[in-house]
């Protein structure tokens, strides 16, 4: 793939070689494995599972894992318009010629998108039609949290993988390797797998008409969801790879794995049972040792519940303490009402009061009590209060619809319970705005609420219509809504069996990829390819039979049936069940306890007692909050700083100015296709990893005083770029050099360093000289040599190039002081930038339109300040 670098859209995605990559030679292991994510970079990056798994592989000498991620659609045409092979990012190699391509599964709408990727391997999508010869084609594996209820994928795969994979994943590795070595072929080891617990192979089952799956020997371990016991020894990955952008572009820092809140319509809260917290010892060096190797400059605690974390004060107040004083940022996703504090709503404050979400689910307390929520109206607007008080001025509301139970009261009380948010805030806060944000519900297997129906499309488009035109009328209130078609499939997907693997593969047909992404969803494709399979969407999205099988019946998810139907009984009489972390266990079956050892399988030499919940505390470690409220019981607000526009002070000492310098670098091969802005945060990271003191600016969002040169067009070398950095401690540049060049990515490479003023404005260069090299044909060539011959003899060139104000017509000779050509027929160009500044490669480009980008390779060789 690399060689189309230039033509890709985000060619940084495609390099591989970010911080903290693994590099190796891949004739030299043993197992060859493709990580895979069947989404953007961007989205496949923050995901801590493939880190997790990424790292654990590449610590053995004998296997070599690599990542690959969905190429956008643009990137996927470019592929097939020049017969290339989808490839790994760090060796690229094609993914045919490796071992094992694995793909993540975390939700239903990338089930296409997976197809899309084995297509632009070359590898046939059906299990069936790859053969029994285990060399002809890479072992197809998936697993993630969506494994355990994907059968629509069921066909495309040779094994899936149930549960956690930190220990699973090395066990298949090895039975892989054996097979490979020992010339096994794909069915030995295939029936070989099922026998590493969590391991199911979907071709050693059947189906009939209704979807009803039957093994095909009576001796069929049961696949079931394995787990990390000792979650406080599982691998972490400290020195994680760095992207080149992300969505969640920082350090997630996994605190917590399960939870026992048994809110039941959360699948999640199943299938990462029992409740495991890492201690805070372990913590502590785990984040220590991450900051070091990534210099990441902002920490987000990770887990499903982060606010149920029980040292959460303990461990959030010490990393302020450790953050604070570098300029890290940390967060609290996840956080449950009243699970935080007023030290720790003290201390949130102090970083950023941007906006807080809340998640109450339903409008009414009855809703609430039904899907076992275990908020109160009192204690949400207590939080809400709390949010108020510390200066918070918006606040965002998750709400679903469809619940089971649901009346038409239930939706009014969404609206009752923003305005009574809302008036919880008093008077005099200028940008109050409380924002509902409204999804529709989708039942998930292996839930208490695994039997109830969808609503259909046309209910949620009734109930959201609903809401637009109460909140129309309402101030200070927002509404927002997940697209009703995009949960309509999900709900299909969510709940559907093997016979549906039909129309996964005809809507991928249909160009349905990236289903999750609002600009390329489309439900046509979708109805169409059901209709065609003689299917309704209504098989799937209605009510389940309480004695009718499931298509996941098969599968053991540590929990047994009696609980989620135990759990469903208590919904609709309206009886919440407590969270047996700090009350009474209910008996789910994923713990050992003196009623039976757990249902989950077992990790081999595991004794009984391992499966359980794991605190670092009994009880949690905050107390009760109390809001100040006046005789009325109205809030009392805390009294407003003298300036309120006034930003906070930070540390003198980070402000300090003691030197600066100008680093000049190379920047070469790969790193040529990073764009400026992506440099930017690199080059940060690299100082942060490096352990210079930088110097931060003062205000609202204090940064570190790094100044560049001007952006060099992405895809252009050069040997003479430069930044600038303000330390405030007085490093010498030898010193600075040291610390750094170390620390530097694949293809950036320090020259020198030279000390400027500390004050000095950043200045633009007026003069860059620059090497022009063409790639392609000796008629091409001879043709590019004539068109630059004919425009350094004539003395104007009119070019009309697009700008953000609109097309723009100049004369660009001016732009050119010198053209010559070595003996080799590299061009080399001297421009004069004094008046204005044009992309060398644009203006490469208007003199020879017909060549192609990638044909023209331009390095910069020097530049020279007014």
């Amino acid at each position: 793939m690399k060689e189309l670098l230039s033509l890709l859209p985000r060619p940084s995605h495609y390099i591989g070689t970010e911080e903290g990559s693994v590099h190796k030679e891949p004739a030299s292991v043993r197992l060859h494995c493709a990580l895979a994510f069947p989404d953007l970079y961007e989205v496949g990056m923050s995901y801590l599972g493939h880190k997790i798994l990424y790292t654990i592989l590449n610590n053995r000498e004998d296997i070599f894992a690599e990542r690959v991620y969905a190429p956008c659609r643009e990137t996927g045409r470019l592929l097939r318009e020049h017969g290339v092979s989808l490839a790994t990012l760090e060796s690229d190699t094609d993914i045919v010629k490796t071992h094992m391509f694995a793909f993540a599964i975390t939700h239903e709408l990338c089930f296409t998108n997976v197809l899309y990727m084995l297509e632009l391997s070359g590898i046939p999508l059906r299990a069936a039609d790859r053969g029994d010869d285990l060399f002809r084609w890479p072992l197809i594996v998936a697993g993630g949290g969506c494994a355990i209820a994907s059968e629509p994928l069921a066909p495309f795969m040779d094994l899936m993988l149930l549960g956690e994979g930190e220990e699973m994943v090395p066990e298949l590795c090895d039975l892989v390797i054996k097979a490979r070595e020992e010339g096994w072929s794909r069915s030995r080891l295939i029936e070989e797998a099922v026998n590493i617990p969590g391991v199911y192979a979907p071709s050693l089952y059947t189906h009939d008409a209704n979807g009803v799956l039957t093994p095909l020997k009576p001796d069929l371990p049961t696949p079931g969801r394995r787990i990390v016991a000792d979650f406080d020894r599982a691998a972490y990955p400290e020195k994680q790879v760095v992207p080149f952008g992300a969505v969640h572009n920082r350090l997630s820092l996994e605190i917590a794995r399960g939870c026992t809140r048994g809110c039941r319509f959360c699948q999640a809260g199943v299938l990462y049972r029992p409740a495991r917290e890492r201690s805070l010892p372990n913590l502590e060096k785990i984040l220590e040792n991450c900051l070091n190797d990534t210099g990441f400059d902002d920490v987000s605690f990770l887990a499903l519940s982060t606010g149920d974390f029980s040292a959460l004060k303990t461990l959030f107040l010490g990393t302020m303490d450790r953050c604070e004083a570098e300029q890290i940022s940390v967060s609290l996703p996840s956080l449950r009402v009243g699970s935080i504090d007023d030290d720790i709503m003290r201390r949130l404050a102090g970083i950023r009061r941007t906006g807080a979400t809340l998640a109450p689910e339903a409008g009414s307390q009855r809703l609430r009590d039904i899907i076992n929520k275990g908020v109160t109206e009192e204690g949400l607007m207590l939080h809400v209060r709390k949010l108020f008080e510390h200066g918070w001025q918006q606040v965002k509301l998750y709400f679903m619809i469809g619940l089971p139970g649901e009346t038409e009261e239930d939706i009014e009380a969404i609206v009752d319970l923003c305005r009574k948010a809302r008036d919880a805030a008093g008077r005099g806060m200028p940008r109050l705005q409380v924002t509902a944000a409204i999804s529709p519900f989708v039942p998930k297997s292996h839930t208490p609420f695994q039997w109830e129906p969808q609503i259909s499309l046309e209910q949620v488009r009734e109930r959201v219509q609903y809401l637009r035109d109460a909140f129309r009328a309402e101030k200070c209130l927002k509404l927002r809504w997940h697209e009703p078609e995009m949960s309509f499939l999900e709900g299909v997907l969510s709940r559907a069996d093997r016979r549906i693997a039909d129309v996964v593969e005809k809507a991928y047909r249909r160009g349905a990829i990236f289903a999750s992404w609002m600009d390329h969803f489309s439900i046509d494709p979708w109805l169409e390819s059901l209709a065609e399979c003689g299917l309704t969407a209504e098989e799937f999205t209605g009510a389940r039979e309480l004695d009718a099988p499931l298509p996941w019946d098969h599968l053991n998810a540590g929990v047994s049936r009696e609980f989620l139907l135990r759990e469903r009984r208590r919904a609709f009489e309206g009886k919440i069940s407590d969270d047996c972390r700090y009350a009474a266990c209910r008996q789910c079956g994923a713990c050992d306890t003196a009623a039976g050892k757990s249902l989950l399988p077992r990790t081999p030499g595991l004794e009984e007692g391992t499966h359980r919940n794991s605190l670092n505390f009994k009880q949690r470690d905050q107390l009760e909050h109390q809001p100040n409220l006046d005789e009325n019981g109205r809030l009392l607000m805390p009294p407003k700083p003298p300036k309120a526009t006034e930003p906070p002070a930070i540390n003198s000492a980070l402000a300090v100015k003691a030197v600066r310098y100008r680093v000049w670098h190379t920047k070469e091969a790969e790193a040529a296709y990073i764009s400026q802005l992506e440099l930017q945060s690199l080059l940060e990271r690299a100082m942060r990893r490096a352990g210079l003191p930088m110097a931060f600016s003062q205000g609202f969002h204090p940064l570190p005083l790094i100044s560049f040169g001007r952006a060099l067009p992405v895809g252009v070398e050069s040997q003479a770029e430069w930044f600038s950095i303000v330390l405030r401690e007085p490093l010498s540049a030898e010193e600075v050099m040291k610390r750094l060049a170390p620390r530097m990515l694949r293809g950036l490479r320090l020259d020198r360093l030279e000390e400027i003023p500390v004050n000095d404005k950043s200045v633009g260069s007026v003069q860059e000289t620059f090497s022009l090299r063409f790639v392609g044909s000796d008629a091409d060539r001879r043709l590019f040599m004539e068109a630059w011959d004919d425009f350094t003899a004539t003395d104007s060139l009119m070019f009309t190039r697009e700008t953000k104000k609109g097309p723009r017509t100049a004369d660009i000779r001016p732009l050119f002081q010198v053209i010559e050509w070595d003996e080799h027929g590299t061009l080399y160009i001297v421009t004069d930038w004094s008046e204005t500044y044009i992309s060398p490669m644009t203006l490469a480009r208007a003199i020879t339109p017909w060549a192609e980008q990638h044909q023209l390779k331009i390095m910069k060789l020097s530049q020279m300040f007014g």
